[in-house]
């Protein structure tokens, strides 16, 4: 794969695949964390002359443009995080982004509409492929958050750009996710929760062979406890994970460890009185949603004794303060830990934001389902596509 120091952009069109995906309210942006995760690479650009085109996704617009999910505020956000002037073309491939893209000059930013307002991007379109080749000298792929998708802003460009490469932050990014399955220091902890089994079987039974221990939280840990004849009341319990859950119970022995209590309640909503368990038996009509007091407390006991940490998925409704104490206890162990620490996006990145600790962690991924394929062991196709 190569690298954006491995080119010379000077004067030439560049084209970034960027993941400026971000959370907008009302029209204005709520989380900026993407777009600024982006500015390394296009401040090296801009320093380096190149002629810069930044094209990305937002949201999932059905059926065509649609001005809730354009990305113009994305536009006026980065040119006040660059002090530059950013050009914003009204589509992708059509008139107003020819026109841009024509008028560039070395060091200069045009931001493409929405790629996804383009019905033939998630379908690999060639077609929209080789339009979007036409635009530019130079493919980089700097958005980690959708290596994971074969489109044609990912993957079918590449085959009709001569020169490709990742940016900064792809290739932080799978340096760092490398780093901690290829050869980890010991002992090595994943600490994984969320609502579904099924969404992370993979990524368990991967450190089920490579970590020494693996903490289990969320609402994940009920198909485990059912299989287990533990009483689960009303908690979030996926049915297709039981089978999963007892497969990995039978593989994982003492190295995958469940919660011993949790944080329970009559209904999910601030201000519902909480009750912490003795024991994981949920009464009838309850549920639980969060890890309890005693389970926080060894968790956090070893992640912080641990040389490296894989984190992904919540404890439990961290959104709720009521139900927050345990992710709390996780992330700020986490943040205390001396050894190599990796978010690995979504819930938990959000966590971290909650808690003020983001900057207290080695490496925060910025893609959830990009990570947790990568850590399955499956290949990227916005990765491998760079050669």
């Amino acid at each position: 794969m190569r690298h954006i120091n491995d080119l010379d952009v000077h004067a030439k069109r560049v084209l970034v695949r960027v993941d400026f995906n971000v959370p907008l309210r009302d029209g204005e942006i709520t989380d900026d964390t993407r777009i600024r995760a982006a500015l390394p690479t296009i401040e090296l650009l801009r320093e380096r002359g190149a002629k810069i085109i930044l094209v990305s996704h937002l949201g999932r617009p059905k059926g065509g443009p649609d001005p809730a999910f354009s990305l113009a505020p994305v536009a006026a956000r980065l040119a006040e995080l660059t002090g530059a002037k950013v050009e914003f073309a009204t589509d992708v491939v059509g008139e107003s982004a020819t026109a841009a893209v024509a008028a560039l000059q070395p060091g200069e930013i045009v931001l493409l509409e929405n790629i996804r307002f383009e019905p033939g991007e998630t379908k690999n379109d060639e077609e929209l492929a080789k339009q979007l080749a036409a635009l530019c000298d130079i493919y980089v792929n700097d958005a980690f958050g959708s290596a994971h998708r074969a489109h044609s802003s990912t993957e079918g460009i590449t085959h009709f750009v001569k020169e490709t490469a990742a940016g900064l932050l792809l290739d932080r990014e799978v340096k760092a996710l490398d780093a901690i399955l290829a050869d980890p220091k010991r002992p090595l902890v994943a600490v994984l929760g969320g609502s579904k089994v099924t969404d992370k079987i993979g990524v368990i039974d991967r450190f089920l062979d490579l970590a020494d221990t693996v903490l289990i939280g969320g609402a994940m840990c009920f198909p485990f406890f059912k299989v287990q004849g533990h009483s689960v009341g009303a908690s979030l319990c996926e049915e297709e994970g039981l089978e999963p859950a007892r497969a990995a119970l039978e593989r994982g022995g003492s190295k995958l460890v469940l919660p011993t209590d949790l944080g329970i309640a009559e209904r999910v909503e601030a201000g519902a009185p909480r009750r912490d368990t003795d024991g994981v038996d949920v009464p009838e009509g309850w549920l639980g949603l969060d890890i309890g007091p005693h389970t926080a407390a060894a968790y956090a006991e070893t992640i912080r004794g641990a040389a490296t940490v894989f984190w992904n998925g919540p404890m439990g409704v961290f959104e709720i303060d009521e139900f927050a104490s345990g992710t709390r206890a996780v992330a700020e162990a986490v943040a205390a830990c001396e050894g190599i620490t990796v978010a690995g996006g979504g819930d938990s990145v959000a966590a971290l934001a909650k808690f003020g600790l983001t900057d207290k962690v080695t490496h925060v991924s910025t893609g959830g389902g990009a990570t947790l394929e990568l850590v399955e062991g499956r290949v990227l196709p916005g990765v491998a596509a760079l050669g």
